[in-house]
This record gives C-alpha cells, sequence and structure tokens, in this order.
C-alpha cells in the first residue's frame, strides 16, 4: 500500500500528552491519522493524505467517483479524529432550502412575533463539513454556499449582519462533473479534486469481503488531535512554512509545460495551491516545501478527469522519476486489457496462446518492475501514491487474464503470473 502506512512508526497514543499541541507533535498525530485511515480504507492511501493535507491549508476538497466508494464514511471517520470538532453533513438535491443548510426558523419565536434561525447542528457552526452531491446544489442555496466556501460566511435570512462560521474546510463529493453554469461556479471554488474509484486489487477486495463477516478483532488504533492544536496549525504553522526559490522556479516550469498542452490554470488557484505545498511539507515535519510536495499539485490543475493523468505526468517529470516510470508501465497494462477485451468470445485455445506469448511476460515484467520501484521510491522518501495505483491495476488486469483466458481462479495463484 502507499506512504500513509509508513508512518505507522509515530503513531501516538490520543491519551499522550507530550508536548500537547506543538507542531511537531501536530504533525506527528496527523501522519498517525493518516496510516491508521489508510490501513481501514484500502486503496485510499493519497486521497487519505490529501485530505488531510487540504484541511491544514484551510482549503476545500472535491472526492469525485461513483457510489459505495467510502466517501462519506471517510469523511467522518477523519472529523472525528479531531477531539472538538464540530462536523456537519448533508446530502444536497435541486431543492434543498438554504435555511435546511443554515439554519431552519426558529418556530416557538416566530410564534412570539420573532423571527430568527436556529444555527446549532448546522453548516453556520461546523469546523468541518462534508457536502454530498455538491453539484445539485438549489439555485436558491447557491449565492449562500459561495459564501460559505469563499468567505466563510452566512448572511441571515432577516437581513442581519453576516454570521462568521468557522469552518476549515469542507469535504465535498459527488458521482459527476458539474453540467451547469452554477454548479461550474462551485467547482471553481472547489481547490483540490480526488478521483476514487472501486477497488482494483484482487487481494483487497478479498479483504473487503471477509471484513463483512463480522468476526471479533482487536480495537484499531485511534489517535486524535485536539481542534485547537489542529487551528493553530492552520493560522500559524503552515503558513510559516518556507518556499524556497528552487520550488518557485519548479512552480513556474510546470505552469509553462502545462500551458504548451493547452492546460491553463487561474492565477489564483496557482496561489492557492502555495498553501497546500506548505501543508504537505509541514505533514511531514519539515520546515520547508521540497520538490516532492509539488506531487500534491496534481489535484489541483486538471478540470475534468481526462486531463488528470497529463498534468500527473508533467508533475512527476519534475519530481518523481520512479512514478514517472510507473505511470509509463501503467500503459502497457491498459493496451493488455484492451487486448483482452477485443478477444472477448475467442475460443480458450486462442486466449492460452495469446497469454503464452504476450501477457504473460509483460504482465510479470511490469510486477516485478512495480514492486522495486516501491522500494526505492519508499527508501528515498518519495510519495509511493502512483506506483501503489499502478500496481492495483496490474493485479487487476492479471487477475482478469487468469479468470477470463486460462479459467484459472486468481486468489489461488501467487502475485507474480
Amino acid at each position: 500500500m502507499g506512504d500513509g502506512r509508513d508512518a505507522g512508526d509515530d503513531t501516538v497514543a490520543s491519551g499522550d500528552t507530550r508536548a500537547a499541541g506543538a507542531p511537531e507533535d501536530t504533525a506527528r498525530r496527523l501522519r498517525a491519522v493518516c496510516g491508521e485511515l489508510s490501513t481501514r480504507f484500502f486503496e485510499r492511501d493519497d486521497v487519505v493524505r490529501t485530505l488531510v493535507v487540504t484541511l491544514l491549508a484551510g482549503q476545500h476538497s472535491l472526492v469525485l467517483g461513483p457510489p459505495g466508494t467510502a466517501k462519506s464514511e471517510l469523511a467522518r471517520e477523519l472529523t472525528g479524529r479531531i477531539d472538538g470538532a464540530a462536523y456537519w453533513e448533508i446530502l444536497l438535491s435541486k431543492f434543498t432550502a438554504p435555511t435546511r443548510m443554515f439554519g431552519p426558523i426558529d418556530v416557538a419565536a416566530l410564534a412570539r412575533g420573532e423571527y430568527r434561525q436556529v444555527y446549532d447542528g448546522r453548516a453556520t457552526t461546523a469546523h468541518v463539513a462534508f457536502i454530498d452531491e455538491i453539484f445539485k446544489c438549489s439555485t436558491a442555496a447557491l449565492n449562500e454556499t459561495l459564501g460559505y466556501l469563499n468567505e466563510r460566511i452566512y448572511h441571515p435570512e432577516n437581513g442581519g449582519p453576516p454570521i462568521r462560521c468557522p469552518l476549515i474546510g469542507a469535504i465535498t463529493a459527488s458521482n459527476e462533473l458539474p453540467d451547469g453554469e452554477d454548479s461550474a461556479a462551485i467547482y471553481d471554488r472547489l481547490l483540490v479534486r480526488i478521483e476514487v474509484g472501486y477497488l482494483e486489487d484482487p487481494s483487497n477486495f478479498a479483504a473487503l469481503v471477509r471484513s463483512a463477516v463480522g468476526r471479533p478483532t482487536e480495537p484499531a488504533p485511534r489517535t486524535t488531535l485536539e481542534l485547537a492544536a489542529l487551528q493553530r496549525a492552520v493560522g500559524e504553522g503552515v503558513p510559516a512554512v518556507d518556499v524556497p526559490d528552487a520550488i518557485v522556479d519548479a512552480v513556474v516550469t510546470l505552469r509553462a509545460a502545462l500551458r504548451r498542452k493547452e492546460l491553463v490554470a487561474s492565477d489564483r488557484r496557482w496561489r492557492q495551491a502555495v498553501a497546500l505545498l506548505q501543508a504537505s511539507a509541514y505533514l511531514d515535519g519539515r520546515a520547508a516545501v521540497a520538490e516532492t510536495d509539488l506531487s500534491v499539485l496534481t489535484h489541483v490543475l486538471w478540470d475534468s478527469p481526462a486531463q488528470r493523468p497529463v498534468v500527473e505526468r508533467e508533475v512527476l517529470n519534475l519530481v518523481n522519476p520512479d512514478a514517472r516510470e510507473a505511470l509509463d508501465l501503467a500503459d502497457v497494462i491498459e493496451e493488455l486489457e484492451a487486448q483482452l477485451d477485443a478477444m472477448a468470445g475467442q475460443s480458450r485455445e486462442a486466449l492460452s496462446k495469446w497469454v503464452i506469448k504476450n501477457a504473460h511476460h509483460k504482465l510479470a515484467m511490469a510486477g516485478k518492475r512495480l514492486e522495486r520501484l516501491r522500494e526505492e521510491a519508499a527508501g528515498a522518501g518519495r510519495s509511493t501514491a502512483a506506483i501503489d495505483r499502478v500496481t492495483g491495476r496490474q493485479r487487476a488486469v492479471r487477475a482478469r487474464v487468469l479468470t477470463e483466458a486460462l479459467g484459472v481462479d486468481a486468489s489461488m495463484v501467487p502475485t507474480q503470473l
């Protein structure tokens, strides 16, 4: 799995009060949270780390993927690790009224001739918000939602002074991209965009199925941190992280490379992304941004999922040679899967010949090389997220080849063909 699990040595028991609230303690606890959540949520190492980095930067994220990919569960579990944080969530529809989001009318007060809203337990009092189906925001709630995300304010229904909201960051989710100008305005306010899908690695899927059996297990480690510590990190610790000139030069180089690919992000998006780089360094316990932190930009600089691989390659060209090679191997694996799809309906004999002459060697070599690349990346302290994702694809395609072409139960065969 990814580098989130490498933080296991940093696990801090929730009752440990040594230097509690100090920057190094806060970062250590957050790394432990990342490791624990990555263990619980299969193939979500990079997602977990990116969500934590986004919160540290005081920014908002979009988790884009089909139903049943643990988007809401992950948001709840992450927020549950922040002691004292108020959490609010909602599933939006085109008919969701602003008062349902920000505060219903106080009926008892209305009977006395007073018009006021009840804000407790609503978005107006939340430190972390989870907004599902964000692009289904109603026209009536659009302006208030934009003000909430942009400026952390809400304008009461009675026209009173705006209410300052304690929101640190919103985690939003959707099954689809925005399809209109109104929802596009919200999309632009979500700095970080993360794609999630169903499990790729057959071994992880098997573990997921086994987890449904409900056998008694030892309680999982549960590291927490105080809300005040997180707020200090967002307001003081992260902004204090240095951004060296070499990093500024790398960002300028990346912007030029993406423009040559006709991928243009706004100046505002580039400027906001600096806080993500600082947050990534802070999470790793560093006082200055390093090249490896640039990898978080793969979740910032695309508008459509089709653009994400291009952005990822350009980022990795700057910071992560082993992950760049992993993406080249991904192309080989995708080509093999396309060939398998094209051979649907052919005889078992024809499929077996294709496996022997083509798929066997390429998949085996890809698996071995990915394993080596991961060892090298982990040893150098670089992110293994891209490598882990490609490894999942390699195992998934391998399982399909064994099952569909050879009629073999993939779970009974060692990892390599």
